[in-house]
């Protein structure tokens, strides 16, 4: 390895740089540099790196492997900054990522890096990306949560261009809340959200649409649609009342330009940094904004559930056919109606529903709403592994598996929720 170029008395060309903190953190990148140039390579820091490919003795340089970390996601600025200097030399750009975000490794790679590898290098990565490079070959799909997981080119995540309510009457605040752990509370913020974004194309506009995150300690949004999570987010929820519509818009993510998206915060916080004043603030600023909000929220009772409840025009609660959600669901209602909250606006949301030839389940499904004193108003059958899939992949299940039964349920319950809302504009007027 050739450390220290300005040192060589007789220099050979150099052919390729690795760029790092610390490249003895990455041997296997060691050990194939030298495999595949020899002597004819060099090693870099970051700010050696942008001052070297300035000079001539770069003119020979082919390629620049950038060894990044999580620790490196805080300068995606000076990294763009250098693969775009390289690119003004015609010096190609491979990342070698280890365990870098699917965020952070689209954005560089939107910057103008041309391969990447993941780290730890498999037999022959290094070498099939260089010959990829000398051959103008494009370079692999980038992965989403796994190196072995294909993901799309890198998502626009700026909010669309028009976010503004585009329906005469109120706007409409939905909430989902899970009853227990599991039981696909998030999957239905997401897929309902997305569903009424993109709703009734032909016949009328969709509603705008505004997704919020407010499970400040096991967040999934941003995963469930491969948007990045941003510091900013924390500061914004503990101003939350001073905030003004300009700084709330700021803060949103855009999902395919279709669907906004308020992102939870990047670091697991207590579910008390926000209060009712908070989220009232939250829920008025999108209210403004937007046809449609929708909140995930987090499993645990918090002081401001009751404004979210206050505020819904209904509030989906998930459960599954078991014990444990029949028990939390009787605690729950009895935790509301101790406080004379509205339980009315409660809609009882059975996951994994029993099919329809299942006579003993769909029993059992009339047992439990009697036992409870509800009615069980939306039966969501079992999406199977595509449900997996789509929350893998960053993508809603209509852009996966169009045709998966979840899905559609999902999709008629957008249907109604969207019909009721256009009835609501026509009485307004």
């Amino acid at each position: 390895m050739s450390s220290g170029l300005a040192l060589r008395a007789d220099p050979a060309p150099i052919l390729a740089c690795t760029v790092s903190r610390n490249v003895h953190h990455f041997d296997l990148l060691i050990e194939d540099m030298e495999t595949e140039l020899g002597e004819a390579w060099g090693d870099l820091s970051f700010a050696e790196a942008r001052s070297f490919i300035d000079q001539p003795e770069a003119d020979n340089l082919e390629f620049l492997a950038l060894a990044l970390t999580p620790e490196d996601e805080t300068d995606i600025g000076m990294l763009g900054e250098l693969i775009q200097a390289a690119k003004t030399r015609d010096v190609r750009c491979i990342l070698v990522a280890h365990e870098l975000k699917p965020a952070s490794l689209h954005e560089l790679l939107r910057l103008g890096a041309e391969d990447f590898v993941p780290y730890p290098l498999g037999e022959g990565a290094l070498h099939d990306a260089i010959m990829r490079l000398r051959n103008d070959q494009p370079a692999p799909p980038a992965p989403s949560i796994a190196p072995s997981i294909a993901e799309e080119p890198a998502k626009n995540t700026d909010a669309p261009a028009t976010i503004a309510p585009r329906l005469d009457g109120k706007a409409a605040v939905f909430a989902v809340q899970g009853l227990a752990g599991g039981t696909g509370a998030s999957t239905l913020a997401v897929n309902l959200a997305w569903e009424l974004a993109t709703i009734d194309k032909q016949k009328s506009k969709p509603p705008s649409v505004c997704l919020i995150d407010f499970d400040l300690q096991a967040s999934t949004i941003s995963a469930y649609l491969d948007l990045p999570r941003r510091d900013m987010v924390v500061e914004l929820l503990q101003d939350a009342r001073s905030m003004d519509v300009d700084a709330f818009k700021q803060a949103l993510l855009g999902y395919e330009g279709k669907l906004s998206v308020f992102p939870a915060p990047p670091e697991v916080l207590p579910l008390d940094l926000i209060g009712p004043e908070e989220v009232e603030a939250l829920l008025n600023l999108a209210t403004q904004c937007f046809d449609v909000v929708i909140v995930d929220m987090p499993h645990t009772l918090v002081m401001w559930t009751e404004t979210v409840l206050n505020r819904a025009d209904v509030f989906f609660t998930t459960m599954e056919l078991d014990m444990r959600s029949a028990q939390n669901a009787m605690r729950f209602l009895k935790a509301l109606r101790a406080e004379s909250l509205p339980v009315e606006k409660l809609n009882f949301v059975l996951n994994r529903a029993p099919g329809l030839t299942d006579l003993n389940g769909k029993g059992r499904v009339k047992k439990l709403g009697e036992s409870l004193g509800v009615k069980i108003a939306t039966l969501l059958p079992d999406g199977g592994k595509q449900v997996m899939q789509a929350g893998d992949h960053g993508q809603p299940l209509s852009e996966v598996a169009r045709k998966n039964a979840l899905r559609k349920e999902i999709a008629k319950l957008a249907d109604g929720l969207h019909k009721a809302m256009l009835g609501d504009a026509k009485a307004a007027k």
